[in-house]
Formats: C-alpha cells, structure tokens, sequence
C-alpha cells in the first residue's frame, strides 16, 4: 500500500515562520535531490503523524502531491522535538 500526502509549497522560511506552522497543526518539510533545486512544503500534521506510524513510511518510497504534480520521496531526516517526541521537521529526498 503506497503513502500519499498532500503538501503545499512554502515561501515564508525561517524559525519564526516554522513556529508559526507548527502552531497551525502544519509541519515544515523540504524535498532534496535529483538535480533539481530544493522544494520548501509544508505537510498536515495529522496525516504525517498518522503515515509514520507504518513500517512502509521508513522501507517504501511515498508519493507527496505537490501542486497537482506527483513526486516520489523517501524520508531521510526526522527532527523530533527532545521532550515530546513531536515532529517538527522532515527531509525528503527525491527517489
């Protein structure tokens, strides 16, 4: 069963911007790789939360709808929060 999530591109960068997403229940994330330039999105939370939780987030590729254009990823970086284990950051890579 292949993961799916939707993501929208992201233009305010920087801690405050990234603060003020993860206040709205969005999760700052970047695509990396393949030649091309790299991609700032931001991810829902829940369904990010709800995908990691199964083994085929970690061994498969995922696709991210980006912009009605279907990319194929894998997670190479997860940033947790030290006290609440909380995600607060995701790099992806193209596959």
């Amino acid at each position: 069963m292949a993961i799916t999530l939707d993501a929208q591109v992201r233009n305010d960068l920087g801690r405050g911007a990234s603060r003020r997403l993860r206040r709205n229940a969005q999760i700052p994330a970047i695509i990396v790789g393949a030649n091309v330039d790299t991609v700032s999105i931001t991810l829902d939370e829940k369904k990010l939360i709800l995908a990691s939780i199964k083994d085929e987030f970690y061994k498969e590729t995922l696709t991210i709808n980006l912009d009605g254009q279907a990319i194929t990823v894998k997670p190479v970086a997860i940033q947790r929060h030290p006290v609440t284990s909380r995600i607060i950051h995701v790099d992806f890579m193209r596959a």
